[in-house]
């Protein structure tokens, strides 16, 4: 079985390259990030086209996320007690779940925090220390629930996980409560499969679409997939493919794959 996340920056404007990319990837279950549409908007037939079914949750023009998967697709799921950035609209588009071949797979768009003195910054803390509650939770019901943390997290959990630490000073992504928050989500039991099979420095995921920063390697790793013990057990590789940030008009982030057993 083959999971992948990639913050697509836009599925719609990017539906050939998606479809594209699902064929050549042989993918069975992909987390999708920023999928920028209503849930009325969505590129259905693309995905139902390749045999995939899929759960969106989507409500503007920003954020969105999805599970798309040709294994199955149960018991969907848009929230894991996450906080929301307006108490009055509610939880922001960014988690949806589902169970795909057994593996109950989380498509996570974790908040940018903006600036440190922003409050958008707390709202992320917040928003990741609730994530590790839940996974806390769901390990301790049944601990070998075999579950998957897939998406962009907006944190870069090491230094070598940024081109240049210097050119971060003051900035978001790489800071200690930051830092320390996308651990508590690891401490609830959770292991990042990718790093193992794909060890740093200068492996990123995010080349920022200015100052020509993907040919100048200027890039960050921040999205990641998060497995539980019982599913981490059964990960035979993993990779960056970085070749999808080539070429015309592509996601400024590259798909992140995992293989299972």
């Amino acid at each position: 079985m083959r999971i992948a996340t990639w913050n697509v920056n836009s599925v719609r404007a990017r539906g050939e390259r998606i479809a594209a990319w699902l064929q050549r990837s042989d993918a069975d279950v992909v987390a999708l990030q920023e999928t920028k549409c209503r849930d009325d908007q969505f590129p259905m037939e693309l995905f139902t086209e390749l045999g995939y079914e899929v759960a969106h949750n989507g409500t503007s023009q920003w954020n969105g996320v999805a599970i798309a998967s040709r294994v199955g697709l149960e018991d969907v799921s848009t929230s894991f007690g996450q906080p929301a950035w307006d108490e009055e609209a509610g939880p922001e588009a960014r988690a949806v779940a589902a169970t795909c071949g057994g593996v109950r797979v989380w498509s996570l768009y974790v908040p940018n925090g903006r600036e440190v003195d922003d409050p958008h910054y707390d709202y992320k803390l917040r928003w990741l220390e609730r994530l590790g509650v839940a996974g806390r939770e769901w390990l301790s019901a049944e601990p070998r629930a075999p579950i998957a943390f897939c998406g962009d997290f907006n944190v870069a959990p090491q230094d070598d996980d940024v081109w240049d630490m210097a050119a971060f000073e003051g900035k978001t992504h790489v800071t200690k409560p930051e830092r320390d928050a996308f651990t508590s989500v690891l401490n609830a039991g959770f292991s990042d499969v990718v790093r193992p099979h794909t060890p740093g420095p200068g492996v990123y995921t995010f080349w920022d679409y200015q100052g020509l920063s993907f040919p100048k390697r200027k890039g960050m790793r921040i999205d990641f997939v998060l497995a539980s013990p019982e599913l981490a057990g059964r990960v035979t590789g993993a990779t960056v493919d970085r070749e999808e940030r080539k070429g015309k008009g592509p996601s400024d982030h590259a798909p992140v794959i995992v293989d299972l057993d």
